[in-house]
């Protein structure tokens, strides 16, 4: 927090909110900064900020004295002595800023290849080739000097120098030292490349696998395959990945020798170009994985779909999260989550809560989500994001509900069994339940021949007693024609129906 608000504070000053003159203002930022340092006195950043503001303001000579007070407060800091050293040579202090490359080289212990490879650039730029040479010669000889050194050496050699001869004696010599290091032999691959020394680099392959461990030599096969199926021809391409799929699989792993169709994707991809969608490549992502049981599958890291230096950017293709799957098993008997105290070992737990102290403040504060997630089943695998999930629902368009389909057919009234006559006139039945008045009204008017026939026997009972009701009024026909109706409707007919 003291570096933030310091940072604030100098930026406030350096805007001169007082509107003060430039001196008295410039005094005011370099008691700030000395201020600052008291607090902050093993931070480079603000050792870098006040060398530069002085730098800026035209005050060479300060800037130069707070670079030299910052190396003896951070001696271990390289990031500090470049940027002293960049400051001297960008004001033409050669041997000054040549002092200071020695001066690292000799006096910090973790100085490694890149101190060298800086220096060898600087000497290229201020003294010239010769001495650039001179200084690669002593340095192969230190022991902190790594294949760094001579990977860059060589690349100078044929940018800058324009001698491709000395940069592949560079190559030739490391690789007698580094012949285990794969990231070498890509590096001089690549360069072999350059030249258009096909010949050389199936050679350099061939060295480098006889030699390399098979966990070390991915990589190298790997590059292999793509430069075969670049630049060669089928025969060639179908043996080397044949090979590769030989030296890779494990004594037990007889399915991974055999061929797929994640090979044809591999073969006739370039660049970030698919011969299928990113729907198919999710899919054989994670067939590769089940078959591969553990191991990080190619089309997921990008073996054998282009090269390590332009990867496929990750919006383009969605991978599932296969290192999260895990195989289902019918043994195992797992039971419910345990949500009770600091337990966050539940997959279900964690992927509602995020984390143990949000879950703790969640279960004191609602009891029915503990419930709920007490009842949760125990998930295998991976948890699946659900703002993923819900904009892959959004975004599906479901099809229309087919209209006039409510599910309730009525049929016609000539067709209802025990109804005789012509039905005059049809009525549209509404959906749901009728009003009062609607049901009273039809109770009132219907009769045999214009109601269809009821399969309730509430119903049924319901007209029988409003029938009888009507009966009292002591018409013997009304009474008649009610008692056969009601036979009807119950369905006890008279065998004589003559």
């Amino acid at each position: 927090m003291q570096w933030v608000a310091w940072k604030r504070f100098l930026a406030f000053e350096k805007g001169n909110p007082q509107r003060i003159d430039n001196v008295s203002a410039n005094k005011r930022i370099v008691y700030t900064y000395e201020q600052c340092l008291m607090y902050l006195y093993h931070y480079p950043d603000i050792w870098y900020d006040y060398a530069t503001w002085h730098a800026k303001a035209g005050f060479v000579d300060l800037a130069v004295k707070v670079f030299q007070r910052a190396v003896k407060a951070l001696p271990e800091s390289e990031m500090l002595r470049y940027a002293y050293a960049e400051l001297e040579e960008s004001r033409g202090a050669i041997q000054a800023a040549k002092i200071i490359y020695e001066a690292l080289l000799q006096e910090c212990d973790n100085a490694s290849g890149l101190a060298h490879i800086q220096f060898i650039r600087f000497l290229r730029r201020t003294e010239g080739v010769e001495a650039a040479r001179k200084y690669f010669i002593d340095a192969r000889k230190s022991p902190n000097c790594t294949y760094h050194v001579y990977v860059a050496y060589a690349k100078m050699a044929l940018c800058l120098d324009k001698d491709p001869k000395v940069a592949h004696s560079v190559f030739e010599a490391g690789i007698k030292i580094y012949m285990h290091e794969p990231a070498y032999i890509l590096e001089y691959a690549d360069f072999l490349s350059r030249l258009n020394d096909d010949r050389n680099i199936r050679a350099l392959f061939e060295r480098a696998l006889s030699s390399l461990p098979r966990e070390n030599s991915i990589e190298v096969w790997n590059a292999f395959v793509r430069f075969e199926q670049q630049y060669g021809d089928l025969n060639s391409i179908l043996k080397v990945e044949q090979r590769r799929r030989e030296a890779l699989a494990g004594e037990d792993d007889s399915a991974a020798t055999e061929r797929s169709l994640q090979d044809v994707v591999s073969r006739y991809s370039f660049m970030d170009l698919r011969p299928c969608s990113s729907k198919d490549l999710d899919h054989l992502s994670r067939q590769e994985l089940l078959s591969k049981k553990g191991e990080k599958p190619a089309l997921l890291n990008g073996s054998g779909l282009g090269s390590t230096k332009n990867p496929t950017p990750a919006a383009n293709f969605s991978h599932p999260g296969a290192s999260q799957t895990a195989n289902y098993n019918p043994q195992q008997t797992p039971g419910p989550p345990s949500v009770s105290g600091n337990n966050s070992s539940s997959p279900n737990v964690n992927a509602v809560t995020g984390s143990t102290n949000d879950l703790d403040k969640l279960l004191k504060t609602a009891p029915a989500v503990a419930m709920f997630l007490k009842n949760l089943p125990v998930v295998e695998g991976p948890n699946p994001d659900v703002d993923v999930l819900l904009s892959i629902l959004l975004q599906c368009n479901l099809p229309p509900r087919p209209a006039g389909n409510s599910g309730n057919t009525q049929l016609p009234a000539s067709s209802a069994p025990g109804a005789s006559g012509s039905y005059k006139g049809t009525r549209e039945r509404q959906p749901g339940k009728r009003k009062q008045r609607d049901r009273q009204d039809d109770d009132e008017t219907s009769t045999v021949q214009s109601a269809p026939l009821p399969k309730d026997i509430f119903k049924i009972r319901q007209i029988q007693k409003a029938r009888s009701a009507t009966s009292q009024t002591g018409s013997a026909s009304v009474a008649s024609y009610g008692s056969a109706s009601v036979g009807a409707y119950s369905g006890e007919l008279s065998g004589n129906t003559s």
